[in-house]
């Protein structure tokens, strides 16, 4: 007989709840959810008030069956997964599937895995709470309605296989509508004026100041009138502005803010940061990572100011508790920060580590004391314009909470902090050492990256703490976005420099539009959101969906009902499914380009079957069109006539090599060569699929097959030992099988891979 049996969802959880409860208790995992709603026929009775039908996934039966052994055989059930909604409903369903009493099973919670935590959560269970039970329950209902009734719908207007989500679409939504405000964005240049003024004294010192004037200039022209009038005045400090100011730390994390920061300062995804910060969490290490809360418990206050007391004086401590400005947020919970605050580095992976000192250093500077700053601002007047020169500077006085951390936004003042002005006097004059003028250019709104959607999304109030990561990882995983990098365009920028009396003009090169780890939509998503806001409104509507949010808070709350705040949804949705299904037009982002130039057949882009295509001619009369894919970084809304007359000049013949054809192309991955039915990359930037010649194919083709040469160890014919990524491994009949290890390869036979093959139970899946 088991004394206490304690469930958890996690294997990582458990082993580490294990070492704090005594030999009287046993714990065990879940492995996450052990029953979802069925797949067949909805998994809802709309008409018996939306009852939902759970089944038990082939894939967690095991899991369940060794699960109703050990309760069978406990004395005390103790469930204690996660403290959240998602947590909630894995309770209930563990009590349910193991036919356990609701009354006398034991629920715990604990928002961080420490000894004194789990014995507090011991000493205080509770029973399930259904109101948050609930609240998941409509969650997970409603986005089954939306995703089950709505990808039919697309299927049929506007490609097989697609789907439809609440969140989702409206993620997408967000990142379409970005980059077509990227599209209509024209830049413009105007002439920004810098100089370098000295201060001539009789020391002898080399004092200079570095000043902007007030006004931008629209073309060269005007800027060269400005440093003609720069080089015949002269000029005095008007004015000496000396402020004190401060600068307060950032809260501590909440799982958006550590998305972002993460991103910002480690270029960690929103997915990756959630998986380091669970191991974190399960080793014990850090509070919750799921939480909209700033707030933090008394031992943590306590402990921080320790720490800080200890390593830096009473001189930097100042205890604050923050309050979250975000809607819904639950101030029950706690900020995300270290189990143990006077642990400042833990062990494991480099990324465990980084996270943990991220979450460390901003638990600690937020209890820090203020920053104080002095700011400078010297105003220098000229004798022949009204234009005012301005210098800004600032100085640290008293480091405070920065000595610690330094929010990655706060990062931009470092500069002004390195601008330190000389002192100087009201009407002092002064003497220009240079006057540069330089092109600029507007820029467009930036692109998305997975922090700042995750950002947007938390101020519009849509999604939660739980949903941001699956999210994002489902809108790339459905091919409506796409995370990518931009090498960007070179420009020249014009810059006119004053010195020594004289104006020089020159241009120097600068690269626009790159970009790094950002969010594109791509053409199916521009036609889904497109055809989802033309019939479905609400769906995407952004205050539809915070809305939608605000009700799961308040079946939560237990001020509404659940199957209520259903029916109010469903019955106006389902009415626009079938009014919509009723349409006969279909959503294929067909644009007309214009005529080809010289046959006259009309030219159009528009979605295929395999992905965006375009065409030039069409079927009647006995006519065959022609198709070409459009290339990777191309859109339906934006391609223009003469590149979709490009994409027709290849693939394009470079001519013959032992008798057999190379050619040149392109694909939806970029261009290739093709030689006996084996396709070679080119190299991004360095080959053009339109000049490439038959010699630089020749070596591309080489390359690839020396590289490959190295590859391959042994070639026993069916079977090969290469060598990859991990080490060497065999591969027979596309599978990939492990070596055993120690396994000497120099001297392994046929036989000796056989043998391999036969004993290997679990075959690696083909690289």
């Amino acid at each position: 007989m088991i004394e206490n049996l304690v469930i958890v969802e996690s294997p990582a959880k458990a082993k580490t709840i294990e070492k704090f409860l005594g030999k009287d208790f046993r714990v065990i995992s879940s492995f996450g959810h052990i029953r979802d709603l069925a797949k067949k026929n909805l998994g809802i009775d709309i008409r018996n008030d939306f009852a939902p039908d759970y089944e038990i996934p082939k894939e967690k039966v095991k899991v369940v069956n060794d699960l109703r052994k050990a309760a069978s055989e406990a004395k005390n059930i103790w469930i204690a997964s996660d403290e959240d909604r998602e947590g909630e409903a894995i309770a209930w369903h563990l009590i349910n599937v193991l036919k356990l009493d609701p009354a006398t099973t034991k629920r715990i919670v604990f928002h961080e895995i420490t000894k004194d935590a789990i014995t507090q959560a011991i000493e205080n269970p509770r029973t399930v709470d259904m109101n948050l039970v609930n609240s998941q329950q409509a969650r997970r209902i409603l986005d089954r309605l939306v995703g089950f009734e709505v990808s039919p719908v697309l299927w049929k207007k506007v490609q097989p296989a697609l789907s439809a989500g609440r969140v989702q679409s409206v993620a997408v939504r967000l990142i379409v509508e970005r980059e077509r405000e990227i599209f209509a964005f024209k830049s413009e240049s105007s002439f920004r004026v810098n100089a370098v003024f000295r201060i001539d004294n009789a020391d002898g010192e080399n004092l200079t100041i570095r000043a902007e004037a007030s006004k931008r200039f629209s073309d060269e022209k005007e800027a060269l009138k400005f440093l003609e009038l720069c080089n015949t005045s002269e000029y005095k400090v008007a004015g000496v502005s000396i402020k004190p100011g401060t600068r307060s730390p950032a809260p501590p994390f909440t799982t958006s803010t550590l998305q972002q920061e993460a991103y910002r300062k480690l270029g960690f995804s929103v997915a990756q940061t959630m998986a380091v910060a669970q191991k974190l969490y399960e080793a014990g290490k850090i509070t919750y990572m799921r939480t909209d809360s700033t707030n933090l418990s008394k031992l943590a206050l306590a402990k921080s100011r320790d720490v800080i007391l200890s390593e830096y004086g009473e001189k930097y401590s100042k205890t604050r508790q923050f309050r979250t400005k975000t809607k819904g947020a639950q101030e029950a919970h706690e900020a995300i920060r270290p189990a143990y605050p006077d642990t400042p580095a833990i062990g494991g992976s480099q990324n465990e580590k980084k996270l943990y000192e991220l979450i460390w250093k901003r638990t600690i500077a937020s209890q820090m004391a203020d920053a104080q700053v002095e700011k400078t601002v010297i105003s220098i007047d000229m004798n022949n314009s009204p234009v005012i020169f301005t210098a800004t500077g600032e100085v640290i006085k008293f480091d405070g909470f920065l000595k610690v951390y330094a929010e990655s936004t706060d990062q931009e003042a470092a500069d002004e902090e390195r601008n330190t002005l000389p002192p100087v006097s009201e009407g002092m004059p002064l003497f220009y050492d240079i006057v540069v003028a330089a092109q600029k250019f507007t820029l467009p709104p930036p692109r998305y990256s997975e922090a700042s959607l995750v950002k947007k999304l938390e101020e519009l109030g849509i999604g939660r703490p739980s949903t941001y990561a699956p999210t994002i990882s489902t809108i790339q995983n459905r091919g409506y976005v796409s995370k990518e990098d931009r090498q960007g365009e070179k420009r020249q920028v014009r810059i006119l420099t004053l010195s020594a009396g004289t104006v020089t003009a020159s241009s120097k090169p600068e690269v626009t539009g790159k970009e790094k780890s950002k969010l594109f939509p791509q053409d199916i998503g521009m036609i889904v959101n497109d055809f989802l806001i033309e019939n479905f409104s609400e769906i995407v509507d952004y205050h539809f969906t915070a809305e939608v949010e605000e009700q799961f808070d308040d079946i939560a709350d237990g001020k509404i009902r659940w199957t209520g705040m259903l029916h109010n949804f469903y019955t106006p949705f389902h009415k626009t499914i079938e009014k919509t299904l009723e349409k006969k037009d279909r959503k294929t982002g067909v644009r007309v380009l214009g005529n080809h130039p010289e046959t006259g057949e009309p030219v159009t882009v528009r979605m295929g079957r395999f992905g965006p295509v375009a065409q030039i001619g069409n079927a009647e009369n006995g006519n065959k069109p022609r198709f070409a894919s459009l290339a990777r970084n191309q859109l339906l809304e934006t391609i223009t006539l003469e590149e979709a007359l490009d994409l027709f000049r290849l693939p394009r013949s470079l001519g013959l090599h032992e008798n057999d054809e190379i050619v040149v192309g392109t694909g939806r991955f970029g261009p290739y060569v093709r030689y006996r039915n084996r396709f070679y990359s080119l190299k991004k930037g360095t080959d053009d699929p339109y000049s490439l010649t038959l010699e630089r194919a020749l070596v591309i083709i080489t390359e690839k097959a020396e590289s490959e040469k190295k590859k391959v160890m042994k070639d026993f014919g069916d079977i090969q030992i290469l060598n990859g990524r991990y080490g060497p491994y065999l591969v027979n009949d596309k599978k990939n099988y492990r070596l055993p290890k120690g396994t000497d390869v120099e001297k392994l036979t046929k036989e000796d891979c056989i043998n391999i093959i036969e004993k290997s139970k679990k075959p690696r899946k083909s690289i």
